[in-house]
């Protein structure tokens, strides 16, 4: 096998940049350039996590337009999270929940809540694999990160699951009541200190954060102030979690602040006079409605998709060519998010191909991704407990990489979606880019231990799904189109040809052994001979630093 040299950060991250060394000129108009394998594959590379092969065969046939409509679709509400994790050999047993039910209702409990909250985990994990042909989990994640909260630090499963159930539900639709349901959504009550804001002491951490973080931000055109920041802690006073029930909030007038909020320019010098009883949670509204307001609202959050979509660098031309009219879109819509998804996936600057290749993919995208495209076998759903260890093994690797979902770092979500001049460059460090090369070799060669069994690739299962896969250099060919954002040199190519040769020079050595194995599929000599080929095949694939860029 020609082993390739070990991955390097500065040569993954000058072949990242050089996409885009460039400059583009391209803005919303609507793409009118071809539209084949290459453009599905990357509008599907971006939109889903990981393309399948069943992903790609159900949008070849479509066109844009209607790749677009289905990928915008909403699914269907998942099955609730269960009961996975009870073991007795590992001494773990939730005494109220019996073992394959659902957690969701049940009471909060100090001894088994970590192992809830790895369920939860796992679930999440889960719909990211078994998603097909909508970008609604892809929202979720953009909202999670966006509206972000940390679920370890909560403790307490059920309020994680509900703060998601947000996300699922608004994930399509309008970000102006998405904002409102999170802020006064029990989880973010905890975590950003809102269910101990009152009249007698104002509690500035939500109100801050709501105009820095998750509406207005820090651009060149933000003009909020600290005034501002304690008007709208003012306007939160009273809201709180129910300590009767800690899995609702509710507005006490008592502890509500009813003098008038005077806000500074930048909001138009607006004023919420304060009202009593339960009206004072009418001013959350008239706040929100002040917010939105802004033209910088829209702007914010349209740069925010656009460094999660397409590219972490907005230059002048792309403000004024994409995330103006982007913003534009947004408000005229009411700010439904759907409206600006449908513009940026139809648009020339989307497809433009300085776009393509130039983003190194987030450890969920890596690792999720590549269960996805090698279409990797899961235990049958009557495993509960395997399918348990298996996603809590999915989930601790992507945290090691720096993404465990679920728990960004901190309430700005993951450093490589605004941290300039590093962006996307914090998923590769000296300690990750290691971590992922042996997280794909475990995945390809040993496989994840689940109580004996092994969860791997199977090389050969996979390539059966390749058309023409008894000719090496279309087979190589094939396997880089798919698997690629961007293209790689000859001497690469003909690296991958050599392991299907085993050495040798002619293109027999892999077609006589390919057509011998479809021949006798059951033959394990045939089998072994084809498997190991392809796994070198793949091994050479997956250790490039093209491999790492979406």
């Amino acid at each position: 096998m020609s082993v390739p040299q070990p991955l390097d950060r500065s040569e993954l991250t000058q072949v990242a940049s050089a996409q885009r060394q460039l400059p583009t000129t391209t803005g919303l108009a609507p793409y009118s350039g071809s539209y084949g394998k290459k453009e599905i594959i990357h509008l599907l590379r971006r939109t889903l996590t990981g393309v399948s092969f069943t992903s790609y065969n159900h949008f070849k046939d479509l066109s844009l337009a209607a790749a677009v409509e289905e990928l915008l679709l909403p699914t269907s509400a998942p099955s609730l999270p269960i009961n996975d994790y009870n073991n007795l050999d590992y001494d773990i047993l939730d005494a109220t929940v019996p073992f394959g039910e659902t957690w969701v209702g049940a009471a909060h409990g100090d001894n088994i809540e970590y192992w809830r909250e790895i369920s939860f985990k796992g679930w999440l994990t889960k719909q990211m694999i078994e998603q097909e042909t909508s970008i609604h989990n892809k929202m979720i994640l953009f909202w999670h990160n966006h509206l972000a909260s940390e679920v370890f630090a909560i403790f307490d499963a059920r309020l994680a699951y509900q703060q998601f159930e947000i996300f699922r539900t608004y994930a399509l639709g309008n970000f102006k009541q998405m904002v409102k349901q999170i802020t006064i959504d029990p989880q973010m009550l905890y975590y950003l200190n809102g269910t101990y804001n009152n009249k007698y002491q104002p509690d500035e951490n939500y109100a801050r954060e709501l105009q820095e973080l998750f509406c207005i931000g820090k651009g060149p055109d933000s003009g909020y102030t600290e005034d501002d920041v304690q008007a709208a802690a003012r306007v939160l006073t009273g809201w709180r979690i129910n300590w009767d029930q800690n899995t609702e909030s509710l507005f006490d007038p008592w502890l509500h602040d009813t003098d008038p909020k005077q806000f500074s320019g930048f909001y138009n010098n607006t004023i919420i006079n304060g009202q009593t009883g339960a009206n004072g949670a009418n001013e959350l509204d008239q706040m929100l409605n002040m917010i939105f307001a802004t033209t910088e609202c829209a702007k914010f959050v349209c740069r925010k998709l656009y460094r999660f979509f397409v590219y972490h660098t907005i230059d002048a031309t792309t403000e004024s060519l994409v995330i103006t009219p982007l913003a534009n879109i947004f408000r005229d819509n009411n700010y439904n998010i759907t409206p600006v998804l449908r513009a940026l996936f139809k648009s020339e600057h989307f497809f433009d191909v300085v776009n393509r290749g130039a983003m190194i993919k987030t450890p969920i995208d890596y690792l999720v991704g590549a269960f996805r495209e090698f279409d990797i076998q899961r235990p049958d759903p009557s495993l509960i407990s395997d399918n348990y260890e298996l996603l809590k093994y999915m989930y601790w690797n992507m945290d090691g990489m720096l993404m465990g979902i679920g728990d960004p770092p901190n309430v700005a979500g993951w450093p490589a979606y605004y941290q300039a001049p590093s962006y996307n460059k914090y998923w590769v460090t000296t300690a990750t880019l290691p971590s992922r090369a042996l997280r794909t070799d475990e995945m390809l060669y040993w496989g994840y231990d689940v109580f004996g069994n092994r969860i791997k690739i199977d090389p050969v299962a996979i390539t059966t799904q390749i058309p023409n896969a008894q000719d090496p250099t279309l087979l190589v060919n094939a396997v880089l189109s798919w698997m690629l954002a961007v293209p790689v040199s000859d001497t690469v190519k003909q690296n991958m040809k050599n392991e299907l040769l085993s050495g040798q020079t002619s293109d027999y050595y892999w077609t006589d052994a390919w057509n011998e194995y479809l021949a006798n599929p059951t033959d394990e000599m045939a089998y072994g001979t084809v498997e190991s080929r392809l796994k070198s095949m793949y091994y050479i694939l997956m250790h490039l630093e093209e491999y790492q860029l979406m």
